[in-house]
């Protein structure tokens, strides 16, 4: 502890700032324990949440607003309630604190696998293929359905989660998609122009055939990450997406990577990624 002599000041006139994260303090117990040795510092709840590799912070929200989350022993709903040293966060009755190691693994989603942490029907998920092999928990970044393959980011880092997921950062995907039939010139410029689906406008960066003379294979590029939005585009015009894979994510390709496999990222990697957004 560092000591220091400060100078006594003139009492202010104007009333001390009303802060709205303190509407629980009166609760916190006495007996808490002084400091976590873990963190140093306060967190806003959700941020709390996503530095504790659970989900990503704009997840976390949700998860504070439906009432799964609580501060000693008090159900917070408030998602910048100001959580201290000390405090004894619980996430669905599970204890949680911020991670010291940042995990960053690759995946190559196989099809027919859940892209999320649990499933309630106990269909396979994408935690399943790593739980064994990797000690931290880690989440996966952004959605592919179950029967869409390829790349997909799982990570504890949860500011970077939030980064790559919001749409004002524009992170680049590719995909390959197969269709039930050829698709024609017309179609394709119309989808290069823009269509407008029941939830808005589906815009792309980028979309032509991938050989010549295989016009049922279209790769696309694409920004937003509205849900199912490029199986979304093809049924619009009346396509069927037969297989669909993500080979680009954020800078990331499958090189090397077999279906079903993952790979922690290298340095250089995370770097690029932090640098990408």
């Amino acid at each position: 502890m560092y000591l220091c002599v400060v100078k006594p000041r003139k009492p202010s006139s104007k009333p001390a700032p009303k802060s709205n994260s303190n509407f629980l303090r009166k609760s916190r117990p006495a007996d808490l324990p002084k400091i976590d040795e873990h963190r140093k510092e306060s967190y806003r709840l959700n941020h709390y949440l996503s530095m504790s590799g659970v989900t990503s912070r704009r997840k976390a929200v949700e998860l504070v607003k439906e009432g799964k989350v609580t501060v000693n022993g008090n159900v917070v709903k408030e998602p910048g309630y100001e959580v201290l040293p000390g405090d004894k966060v619980l996430l669905e009755e599970k204890s949680i604190r911020p991670v010291d190691k940042k995990v960053y693994i690759l995946m190559n989603k196989p099809r027919d696998t859940i892209t999320t942490l649990d499933d309630e029907k106990g269909r396979k998920t994408v935690m399943d293929l790593i739980k064994t092999k990797v000690k931290e928990r880690i989440f996966p970044v952004g959605r592919l359905d179950r029967e869409t393959t390829g790349l997909l980011l799982l990570t504890n880092d949860g500011d970077l989660a939030q980064k790559l997921s919001h749409p004002s950062f524009k992170v680049k995907k590719f995909y390959k998609a197969t269709l039930d039939k050829a698709m024609t010139t017309e179609d394709l410029q119309k989808i290069k122009e823009g269509l407008t689906l029941d939830d808005g406008p589906a815009k792309v960066e980028g979309i032509d055939y991938i050989e010549e003379g295989l016009a049922n294979e279209v790769g696309v590029e694409i920004h937003i990450g509205k849900n199912r939005i490029v199986r979304r585009i093809f049924e619009h015009l009346g396509y069927q997406v037969e297989r669909l894979d993500r080979t680009y994510y954020a800078g990331l390709t499958k090189k090397d990577l077999p279906r079903g496999q993952f790979r922690q990222l290298t340095e250089r990697e995370v770097i690029m990624l932090k640098h990408f957004v």
